[in-house]
């Protein structure tokens, strides 16, 4: 049971973005508030508040049955009526003609009951606001405000004179306005509140993929500009020095050699600036990429926190490792609802170690697999996909224990507990390295025996 809950929860809840989880729950609201309204405000006050004769009994049942159909009529339509306020789609003509005559209907034998004293007061009142609001909910979302508060309006008139007819009474009269002006506004608000904030939030949504598109833009250009940077003057120096030993050829001068080992030399020069060029965009640099992903997180309203040792690492070994926090910071961010971010960075029996812990990860799946990986593990399996994440199998890690192998590093991704994943990624220092901490150490530990030994 429990694995059947944890499978609907990761397909109908975590597997969605955090605007469309809003959105599942404004709609899920919508759905149910007619119910609540039929249960509390028209059946439990028809058992208690109802005539026991023939008549009052059939009216009843019919309100009851009336009462059901606006429900249903409503969660049909709550869908269609929210794209259309969304502008996704448009509401076909007359989409609620159906729940107009059942509001008719409904009114109509509250009215009747009204005017034969078959219940009580207070029952018919509350009938009338039970009726509206599936009505209202929907009829907020399809006319502006304006037009739908000058109809509420003209409704409340309507049933307070037919009301005062159908039973005179002064504080009748004005519970009648009361409850019909209450349903009214508290329709408007709430399919106005709960549209307004879905309406926000997907057009923040649609901002910020247009920034990630203009980033990539912006990236490709810049990328454009070194490379013609770099190649522009060189290529045009190889235009005209190839030129050149043309025309000293054609002519049998010897020169036309030496300028085409210049040629040859500016064309490597051209490749390895080049190569510098992009070597340059595929490194990270780790104490950027750690301020970044502070910077970046806390901006989300995620508490990172960050202790690192003090050490100079390799430049290959840094940028490995600063791949691995962009990583983990990008994915903290696209999935799960991390509150609370860690990176510790240490050195630990010759090897840097680096950790990053959330507590924003998916359950467990119900087959007991952690999402332990390490970056020996076949590269196609399923150990590609982060724990927490929405695709079908990412390359996010497989990069990840491409860049390490390079160093001969390791990656580790673990589902701690229920609700924290940790991504370890560890990486042997250098010979050179490794022995100048060790030596370190050791000089630590026979000044503490001597100091021991003295005492």
């Amino acid at each position: 049971m429990v694995g059947s809950i944890r499978r609907w929860q990761q397909r109908h809840w975590r597997g969605r973005s955090k605007a469309e989880r809003v959105e599942l729950h404004t709609v899920v609201t919508w759905y149910c508030t007619p119910w609540v309204f039929l249960l509390t405000w028209l059946l439990i006050p028809l058992l208690g508040g109802l005539d026991r004769r023939p008549v009052p009994l059939v009216l009843g049942g019919l309100l009851l049955l009336v009462g059901t159909l606006q429900c249903a009529t409503a969660n049909r339509l709550t869908r269609p009526v929210l794209d259309h306020y969304l502008g996704r789609a448009k509401l076909p003509a007359g989409a609620q003609y159906t729940s107009a005559v059942l509001l008719g209907l409904a009114l109509a034998l509250v009215l009747a009951l009204t005017a034969l004293h078959a219940a009580d007061p207070v029952t018919t009142r509350l009938a009338i606001g039970a009726g509206l609001l599936p009505f209202g909910l929907l009829h907020g979302l399809i006319v502006p405000v304006r037009v739908f508060l000058r109809r509420s309006a003209v409704l409340a008139l309507l049933l307070m004179a037919v009301s005062e007819v159908a039973r005179p009474d002064g504080l009748g009269l004005f519970m009648t306005g009361a409850v019909t002006a209450f349903g009214a506004l508290l329709s408007l608000l709430a399919c106005r509140c709960g549209a307004w904030t879905l309406a926000v939030l997907w057009e923040a949504e649609r901002g910020r993929e247009v920034e990630a598109r203009l980033a990539v833009a912006e990236e490709r250009l810049r990328f454009g500009r070194d490379l013609h940077d770099v190649l522009g003057r060189n290529l045009s120096v190889i235009s005209l020095k190839s030129e050149l030993a043309v025309q000293l050829a054609r002519r049998g001068r010897p020169e036309a050699v030496e300028q085409m080992i210049e040629v040859q030399r500016i064309a490597q020069d051209s490749q390895r600036e080049v190569r510098a060029v992009v070597r340059g965009y595929r490194e990270a640099d780790l104490d950027i990429e750690l301020a970044g992903a502070r910077g970046v997180l806390a901006a989300a309203g995620i508490n990172c926190e960050i202790h690192a040792e003090t050490v100079e690492l390799p430049a290959e070994v840094q940028s490995a490792l600063g791949w691995v926090v962009r990583e983990a910071a990008t994915n903290v961010l696209r999935h799960g609802d991390a509150g609370h971010c860690t990176v510790e960075l240490r050195i630990q029996e010759g090897n840097v170690v680096l950790t990053v812990e959330n507590d924003g990860a998916d359950h467990p799946s119900p087959t007991g697999n952690t999402g332990h990986m390490r970056s020996e593990d076949h590269a196609g399996g399923g150990a590609d996909r982060i724990p927490g994440s929405h695709g079908s199998g990412g390359s996010g890690l497989a990069g990840l224990r491409e860049r390490l192998a390079a160093v001969d590093g390791s990656l580790e991704a673990t589902a701690v507990g229920q609700d924290r994943f940790r991504l370890m990624a560890e990486v042997p220092l250098v010979n050179d390295e490794a022995s100048r901490h060790n030596d370190e150490a050791s000089r630590h530990k026979d000044r503490d025996t001597e100091a021991s030994g003295a005492r």
